[in-house]
Parts: structure tokens; sequence; C-alpha cells
């Protein structure tokens, strides 16, 4: 089971919905607004929004001024409040001033999706038990099943403490990809290069690399950095990573989370599948991060795994369902191979990772 102990009764919308305490929000902006639009939902009240000590500037959000962190502990006493978290980070010191609050007062990080309008609420979990279940039977190792079941336990809770209870270091997740052996990649998702910098790092055999990027003020960037390039070859593809060549609504955000999927102003892009830009050529290894079109862009590759049975890392959180859905997507097309999950850190539950290795050897 993927519960040992004792499986969830409910999710924190529900205990929100009853709470008695005040509910007070930290942080401003898209994410606020969409935690805001599901309290709407469940009728909660956000009675304040605050900042950081020293962040606070004397403006205003949804027609309230934005308290510091002090001020709404002295206005309302921090045993009185729940904190709603509504921004992300990765950053050491960002997480650990999470930590700081999560221990002062009783706070929660709700997870929202990145793309998509469906919430992983109890209801849902229960409507997707089994295919969460089977998902959880076919992680290759013990850790990865442990983080599945901390991080569903998270979906549920909004407990930050779920998630800080499983990191995982890129050092582990590149030694599972065996990236020491890649030589040929693909970059679905490449933003500025930063992505391909970093396998690098762990590939001192990569040679070449085709990496899609589809927002035009990134892949200019992209760009300008596969040209500084000397012992690298790069080619870069001005287009979205999808299951077949079309044209897609896109937004045009210039940022990591600019996709066919986010809010922003639309613009149309090309979209091109990874089997009709490799024409049967062979890379071994294939990175999908592509702002919740994963499953298409999955799709758009089946002839090139298939042939060349490549290592695989996919990101799995920017749609409630891609928990489940993209790893038995990957199981029903590719039986061969083996699932491990790892993630990063970061809170929300995202840079949640899952790592494809075949039983099959990588084909030239």
């Amino acid at each position: 089971m993927i519960f040992p102990c004792s499986e969830p009764q409910g999710d924190l919308w529900q205990y929100l919905s009853h709470t008695e305490k005040t509910v007070v929000m930290y942080g401003m902006g898209n994410g606020a607004d969409k935690i805001l639009a599901v309290c709407d939902r469940f009728g909660i009240e956000i009675a304040d929004f605050f900042a950081s000590d020293g962040f606070v500037r004397g403006h205003s959000f949804h027609g309230k001024r934005v308290l510091s962190y002090t001020e709404v502990k002295e206005k309302y006493g921090a045993e009185n409040i729940i904190v709603l978290l509504s921004f992300a980070s990765s950053l050491p010191d960002v997480l650990s001033l999470f930590d700081r609050v999560a221990s002062e007062c009783e706070m929660y990080a709700p997870d929202v999706p990145v793309c998509g309008d469906t919430l992983f609420t109890f209801d849902f979990y229960l409507e997707h038990r089994e295919e969460l279940q089977e998902v959880y039977s076919l992680l290759a190792d013990d850790e990865s099943r442990r983080i599945f079941e901390c991080v569903l336990r998270y979906k549920l809770s909004g407990k930050i403490s779920d998630l800080r209870a499983v990191e995982s270091s890129k050092d582990e997740s590149y030694s599972l990809l065996g990236a020491d052996r890649v030589r040929i990649a693909a970059d679905l998702g490449a933003y500025n290069g930063d992505t391909v910098r970093e396998l690098m790092t762990y590939a001192p055999s990569l040679s070449e690399v085709y990496a899609f990027e589809p927002d035009r003020r990134s892949f200019r960037k992209l760009s300008e950095y596969s040209e500084a390039q000397s012992d690298l070859t790069i080619h870069t593809i001005h287009a979205a990573a999808w299951s077949e060549t079309t044209t897609l609504s896109f937004a045009d955000t210039g940022n990591r989370n600019a996709g066919a999927f986010a809010l922003g102003k639309q613009i149309e892009v090309e979209a091109k599948s990874l089997d009709s830009v490799l024409d049967g050529k062979c890379v071994d290894y294939i990175k999908y991060d592509v702002e919740g079109a994963e499953r298409e862009a999955i799709l758009g590759s089946k002839e090139t795994i298939l042939a060349h049975h490549p290592r695989l890392l996919v990101s799995i959180y920017h749609r409630s369902e891609d928990l489940f859905a993209l790893p038995l997507l990957i199981h029903e097309q590719f039986p061969d191979y083996r699932l491990y999950l790892r993630r990063y850190p970061y809170v929300p539950a995202w840079d949640l990772n899952l790592i494809c290795v075949s039983t099959q050897p990588i084909v030239d």
C-alpha cells in the first residue's frame, strides 16, 4: 500500500473551511491569485496579506494593505493564525525562512496546479487511488516510493514538512540517469540554456544537444549561448515540443513558465515532434520540462524512444494528474523502462522528476 501507517482522511481545503483560526496569506502575485480563487470556491476568507520583514513597501493587494510578518503576528497573535504560503522558491535561504515561519505559526503551502484547473483534493485522490497505487507499485526503489508517499501526503495536507522530508541531490539524479555516458541529448524546454549547462557538468562526453524553446526571448538567449560554445554542438529549435507539427497558442511571458498552457498574452508558435526533428537520428538522453505539455511531447518522441532506448527525465508536477498519468503513459508505451522518482528542494512540490531507464542497451 502507498500509506503503510495511516491513509489520509481529508484535505487542506476541508480543514480550512471549518477552522476557527484567522487565515492570512504570505505573498502576492499570480500564485496568490490562484490560491484565492480556490479559497473563494470553498468559502475560505483571507483576512490579510503579508510579506517578509524588510520587503514591505506600502503597497496593497486585493484592496488590503500588505503587512509585514511582524505586523501580522502582532495584529492576530502567532498562535491564532493559519498562514497560506503563496509563492515558490528553491533558494536555501528562503526555504530556511519558510521553516522558521512554520515553526512559529500554523503554516501550509497549498498545492495548486501550474497548468489546468484540476485540483488535487481528497475526492480527486479517491477517484484515482487505484492509478496512484499502480504507479507506486511500478517504482523501482524504496527511495522513489518514499518520495511518492510524502508528495502525495503533501498534496492533500499542504504541510511543508512532508516536502522537506524528501529532497534529492542532483548528483543522485544524474547518477541514476548514467549522465557520464550521455553523448547526444534532447532538451525539450531548454529555456535560456541553463539546463544544457547543468547537463554539461555531469556529462563529460556530451557533444551534441537538440534544444527546443518556443518563447522568443528565451530562444534568443539560448541561441546566444549556443553560438558561444566551441566544444558542444547545440541545434536550437524555435518551437514547442509536441506530438505533431502544428501551431499552438502560447503565453509569451519571457520567463521559465512560458508555455502553451500558461496564463499571459497569447501568440501563435510553431510546434514540432522530436521524432520529426531527429528523423531517425539517435539521442541517448531526453529531458521533458514543457510546462504541462509533457504527455504530448512524450508521444512525439515515441519512435525515437522505441528505436534507441534513451534515458528520460520527465517533469511530473505541472498538472494534478501528472503524478500518475505520466508514469502510466511511460509504462504503457515503453514497458521495458525502470521508473525512479527524485525531487529537488523546492516549495511547493515542483522539480519532481520521473527518471526512466531502459533495460535495453542504447542503440546508436
